[in-house]
Parts: C-alpha cells; structure tokens; sequence
C-alpha cells in the first residue's frame, strides 16, 4: 500500500503489509515487572469486591445488581456509534480505579468480556481494535497502559488483530484537569495505515474529548467506519 500523508500533520504514515495477527508493540520492562506483580497479587490474596468489599470476588453478585446502563447520549464527534457498557458510577467507579491505578487485572478481564459481547453485536463487522494511548509520562509511571490492556482482552474475545493504531502528542493526562480543559482533549497522530471498519477500545468516556480526537486519527489513517467501546460513561450533568 505504500506510505500515505497525514493531511492535517503533514507526518508520514507507514502503511503495514498486513494486519491480521500483527501484535501491538512489545510492552516495556516497568509493563512486564507490573503485570508480573499483579498476578503474584492476585494469586496471594483472596479478591474483595469493589463495591461491599466482601471477600471471594471482583464484584459480588449483590454490588452486580447495582450497576447500571448510562444515560443514552449521542456518541463523540467522529464516531458512527459509541457502547458504553455501565454508568461510571458505584461499584462500576472503583472497579476500574483499581485497574487504572493500582494494577489489579481481574476486574479488567471482567469489563473486556461485557464489552466484546456488546461489540459482536454491531454491524457491519470489524476488522481491528485499537485504543488511544495514555501519555508516556503516565505508562511509565503505572508501567502498563489502560486501555491497552483492555483493547488487548477485548480483541482475544473477539478474534480480532489489536495494533498500537495512534500516537499521543505531548501534552497532560486527562485526569484531574478542569472541565473545560478535559473538554479540548488530548491529540493524536495515525501511526500506520488502517482498515475500513476500525473498533476502538477505551475505559470510560468522561467529556468524550480523548475518543473524538482519537477517532478524528483513526479516520486520517484511513478507515470510514468507527466505532467505540466503553466500559463506562459518565454522565455529564454530574
């Protein structure tokens, strides 16, 4: 396919002979010894639920009750169809706050298995899942990525390739930014050719900044369908 020209960065693009099966950049050492400690973790100590706290689970069958669908919104600029899979609220909210922030993978094996199973049901049918990458600054200091991990899971279910699509330009992390800062969001380039019907795969959608950007890039790498998935929204009157 050659090599093709971001329109708007003026950045070349380099177009890969092939999706399928082509992994998603090898993770760092800090990514490796992270996950090695999660499951060592995980193996040592007995799960509590994130929502009673009770022992045995990630989330008991009582705190799954509480979880509920989010307000219907339109999705971000940019994307044909947004998922959102739960209210980011509750049991839901720390669940993913202990992925996110202190590395514990079960929940996430959870929220990727509730998301695939709602992301077979979209038509047409996809071809590759991405995400868009936290900062650098913020991987190495978690040694992990978010949504990476959760595009990875998401893409196992669904049989699908999942490439490292887009590229973060320098700039801070969303979390703990005012609102009207969070509202300009993060930017991204293409960092390869993409496909026709692209999925991309994010934790939560707070202002929906970070996936309209993101898939403002995935369609200058070409792709004409996109669509997200989303373990979560919030609902903007909170």
């Amino acid at each position: 396919m050659g090599r093709v020209t971001a329109a708007v960065t003026g950045e070349r693009i380099p177009s890969p002979a092939r999706w399928h099966g082509r992994p998603v950049a090898a993770e760092p050492v800090a990514a490796r010894v992270a996950g090695a400690l999660g499951m060592l973790l995980s193996l040592g100590f007995p799960a509590r639920c994130a929502g009673c706290r009770s022992w045995g689970t990630v989330l008991c069958h009582r705190c799954a009750a509480t979880l509920r669908a989010p307000r219907p919104l339109p999705p971000p600029a940019g994307l044909d169809t947004l998922v959102a899979c739960f209210a980011y609220e509750g049991a839901l909210r720390e669940l993913i706050a202990r992925a996110k922030y202190r590395n514990e993978r079960a929940g996430l094996d959870l929220l990727a298995e509730v998301m695939a199973a709602r992301a077979a049901m979209l038509r047409p049918p996809l071809e590759l899942v991405t995400f868009p990458p936290t900062t650098p600054a913020r991987r190495r200091a978690r040694g992990f990525d978010q949504a990476q991990l959760l595009a990875r899971r998401v893409g196992g279910h669904l049989d699908l390739p999942v490439v490292t699509g887009l590229r973060r330009r320098t700039g801070p992390a969303q979390t703990g930014l005012p609102g009207a800062l969070r509202r300009v969001g993060p930017s991204f380039v293409p960092r390869a050719r993409l496909p026709d019907r692209v999925l991309l795969v994010d934790d939560v959608c707070t202002t929906g900044a970070t996936l309209r950007h993101a898939a403002a890039a995935v369609r200058m790498a070409g792709a004409r369908h996109v669509v997200g998935v989303v373990a979560a929204r919030r609902d903007p009157r909170c």
